[in-house]
């Protein structure tokens, strides 16, 4: 076995050593910085080395990594950059403000990643998974991902990425400007059975990861269109050294989120390489995942724009919020039309 592919739970949550901690709108919050200012993510030391070794190890026996770019998503960020801009220009700052906060419940509700424990897939593949990444899961992988989310369970004066995003908003919202929203359920699992070639409680597992995978990669695409609106100077005109601030801050998410998509982009393409009782599991792990990567929500939309509407009619009155909404509609991305009709 190379070197380096079998670690153990305390060598994987390992963090580096901090000269300072990260402090940010009153909060303590994870991670810290070197002796030269770099922000260094939580629990790193050793598991992002050891992911990308999994990772090569897939390649070199001749797997490939699936993809978990962007492009795997339906639909793009919505409302996108422009038409965000546009609301924020005219006032209307409550899918901002929801969007921010939405976004930190979810992350505190990534936290039960800390109390998953995975089923043995040992005795279902021929390969030996003792220097796989999949044999790892059990070995603090899953738990550093829901202590990266929402915090460690056995130290809660360390804010995690809940915290960090409230952090955000506080700095360019006010905090309680307006009622917490109720936030639905962002994975999505199928209860019937898709893969009979393995037991339900690994099946349950592998769509749950999948379905966590894909809200990852569709969280990039957020993160990175919080940073264009918080670093427009035609934003948030009254704050702008704090929203260039808050900025940093998602880049720190950004930073802390990218080893969650590495993790579970080599966990499904190892799944797709072993051998599960004379087949090769990407006959029936192809499938599911792109079933589970084209899940589109449609329904949320539609009550997004409602939302929109409804605030635009109360701040703005129903000429000019017919006006505001009329360039809304008009600055709709063309390819995320294109994706949703293909979708649908």
């Amino acid at each position: 076995m190379p070197d380096g592919l079998i670690l153990s739970r305390d060598e994987l949550l390992q963090s580096h050593d901090y000269a300072d901690p990260q402090v940010e709108a009153g909060y303590r919050l994870h991670g810290g910085f070197l002796s030269d200012g770099r922000y260094v993510s939580p629990r790193t030391l050793v598991r992002t080395p050891a992911v990308e070794r999994w990772a090569r190890a897939v390649v070199d026996k001749g797997g490939t990594l699936i993809d978990v770019s962007q492009d795997i998503l339906p639909t793009e960020t919505w409302p996108n950059f422009a038409q965000s801009k546009l609301l924020l220009k005219a006032g209307l700052d409550r899918t901002f403000w929801t969007s921010l906060t939405t976004t930190g419940i979810v992350e505190a509700r990534g936290a039960a990643l800390c109390t998953v424990s995975p089923p043995d897939f040992q005795p279902l593949v021929l390969e030996d998974l003792s220097g796989t990444l999949t044999g790892h899961l059990a070995k603090g992988l899953l738990w550093a991902h829901g202590a990266d989310e929402g915090g460690d369970p056995g130290n809660r004066t360390v804010g995690a990425h809940d915290v960090m995003w409230f952090a955000v908003r506080d700095m360019v919202f006010a905090k309680d400007l307006y009622p917490t929203p109720e936030v639905e359920r962002v994975t999505r699992t199928e209860p019937e059975r898709q893969m009979p070639q393995i037991p339900p409680e690994h099946e349950n597992l592998i769509k749950f990861l999948m379905s966590v995978l894909v809200v990852e990669v569709r969280a990039e695409s957020f993160f990175a269109h919080c940073c264009m609106l918080l670093r427009d100077h035609g934003l948030f005109t009254d704050r702008r050294a704090e929203a260039a601030h808050a900025a940093e801050i998602v880049e720190r998410i950004r930073q802390d989120e990218a080893i969650h998509v590495r993790y579970l982009q080599v966990f499904v393409s190892e799944l797709r390489q072993f051998t599960f009782g004379g087949i090769k599991g990407a006959t029936f792990i192809d499938p599911i995942w792109d079933r589970v990567r084209s899940f589109v929500q449609p329904e949320r939309r539609r009550a997004m724009y409602a939302a929109i509407q409804a605030e635009a009619e109360q701040k703005l009155g129903p000429d000019k919020a017919r006006r505001v909404l009329a360039e809304f509609d008009s600055l709709e991305s063309q390819s995320d039309v294109g994706k949703a009709r293909s979708a649908a």
